[in-house]
């Protein structure tokens, strides 16, 4: 930012706040005042709280505030009130002096406890948002860490605010799952990276946040007049006892991080006779979380040579894919699915031409009851709701049916719906070294962590992957996942199919 640039940014000091508890939120700005409006983010936005005439103060910001956090002071506080519903609410703030100067943040009022029979509980993927959020330029994709200030962080902070897009965005935002067929022999094009590079958004805005994936989710289901809570991700690490009384738990988009104790939560859950209806992709990583889930840490690809806890006796926390055998704890044993498995489809170079929906294979399937789909049809084409990165299992055709090839753990009882191809590098006629996002190394890391070697042939087999549609039981409970992060893309696009099937599943849970 040039000196002398005018700026007002914020952040809260929690993800979630139950009634009666005081939110301090942290302001830098050049404004000498402005004013704040806290606003339930809902299908019908309510204000619940607004003040005016507050002081505003600059602050110096570290230089690695993407991994220690920003140290601000508290600027103004407020207490959430009984009778506000639970939700995602959006606190903006503008300037006194300069309306066009503003800032915006989410958090989320969680429900009181022990009321949740009937009613969806909402659990958007805080995680994913903290790994992505790059202001102060690092995440944990790309960074001014290390030595060479070029490497990603493998410890983020919440102490910071979320980067521009995360909180709202406009009506003709791209997505990162394209919205047009190339063509044939067209070089790839990334039009939500030229988007956020025109207007001044993180290229992150579509890949994660409030405003690209869970606020068009939970928007939806309001409208369809399901009773719906939400709750932060960190909240089923530090207090999974919130979930036990819900009917059902709602997962969606780009969840991509999860801790143990979350897994622990959930599957407890489950087999006490919970439902899970998880319409999101890319389950991948361990996390651990610090500070009450204010640090967040994972080393990723490099954990193996980097992560503190090997050599420990405590590997099985390690912070890398949960597909790896010191983990001993393969994620399809949760939810059905993993993205080793799976990755990417339907944009830049990686399956660009593909089914856009997932091809249905069995579609006597309750969730597909009433929706006319037979076998081979391909549900959510039209919004392609099958995308970008989606979550899939080692399979084999038998009869014409897809099934676990038995090569990896997965939930006794699982079935495939549906299944739609995917891969874990760019590749084509058109695709030109150096002029494409992706590289070979997921596909590396992934024939690594599956098959313990990282030859040609290994990653070769390790580059193809699928999406699928899962349902099996679990315990006393259930769970379906439809496996992409795109999901919502059918909900925002009026998809009829994606629609029914997703009602399907909630009037399924809820009875």
């Amino acid at each position: 930012m040039p000196p002398g640039t005018p700026f007002l940014w914020a952040y809260a000091d929690r993800h979630s706040y139950g009634a009666g508890e005081t939110v301090c939120v942290h302001v830098n700005t050049t404004a000498n005042r402005f004013r704040a409006t806290l606003v339930r983010d809902g299908f019908v936005p309510v204000t619940v709280w607004q003040k005016g005439n507050i002081e505003g103060a600059a602050y110096e910001t570290p230089d690695q505030c993407s991994a220690e956090g920003c140290g601000w002071l508290v600027c103004f506080s407020f207490t959430i009130e009984a009778g506000w519903p639970s939700g995602g609410y959006k606190l903006m703030l503008w300037s006194e002096e300069n309306s066009r100067l503003t800032a915006e943040t989410i958090l989320i009022v969680r429900p009181t406890p022990g009321q949740g029979r009937g009613r969806l509980l909402f659990v958007p993927p805080t995680c994913t948002w903290m790994a992505y959020n790059d202001w102060g330029g690092s995440n944990f994709y790309e960074g001014i860490s290390g030595p060479e200030r070029n490497q990603f962080s493998p410890v983020v902070s919440a102490d910071r605010p979320f980067c521009r897009g995360f909180a709202s965005l406009p009506p003709d935002a791209p997505r990162v799952a394209l919205d047009h067929v190339p063509g044939l022999l067209a070089p790839p094009r990334y039009p939500h990276m030229e988007w956020a590079w025109r207007t001044g958004h993180s290229k992150k805005y579509a890949s994660s946040g409030w405003a690209s994936y869970d606020r068009h989710f939970f928007h939806w289901m309001e409208r369809q007049g399901y009773a719906v809570d939400i709750i932060a991700q960190t909240d089923l690490h530090y207090r999974p006892d919130i979930i036990d009384s819900y009917s059902c738990l709602v997962f969606a988009g780009h969840d991509e991080y999860w801790s143990w104790q979350m897994r622990d939560a959930v599957d407890a859950y489950v087999e006490a006779g919970g439902h899970v209806a998880r319409y999101a992709g890319n389950f991948m990583w361990q996390i651990r979380l610090e500070d009450e889930g204010r640090r967040q840490i994972c080393y990723k690809y490099r954990a193996r040579n980097e992560d503190p806890v090997y050599g420990t006796g405590n590997a099985r926390f390690a912070t890398t894919s949960w597909e790896a055998a010191e983990i001993g704890r393969p994620g399809a044993l949760t939810f059905g699915l993993n993205a080793t498995r799976g990755m990417y489809t339907g944009w830049g170079g990686a399956v660009a031409r593909g089914a856009r929906g997932f091809p249905i294979y069995r579609p006597e399937h309750w969730a597909f009851a009433g929706t006319g789909y037979g076998y081979g049809d391909v549900l959510g084409a039209a919004s392609h709701a099958f995308g970008y990165e989606v979550d899939g299992l080692d399979y084999v055709i038998k009869g014409g049916l897809p099934y676990p090839s038995g090569e990896e753990q997965v939930p006794e009882g699982l079935s495939i719906l549906a299944l739609g191809l995917a891969c874990n590098v760019e590749e084509g006629d058109a695709v030109k070294a150096g002029d494409v996002f992706l590289n070979s190394e997921d596909a590396v890391f992934i024939a690594e962590i599956l098959y313990g070697e990282t030859g040609p042939e290994a990653v070769d087999r390790a580059k193809r992957g699928s999406g699928m549609i899962v349902n099996f039981p679990k315990g006393k409970g259930e769970v379906f996942h439809a496996g992409s992060c795109e999901w919502v893309a059918g909900l925002i696009r009026g998809d009829a199919g994606v629609e029914a099937v997703t009602r399907n599943v909630f009037n399924r849970y809820l009875a």
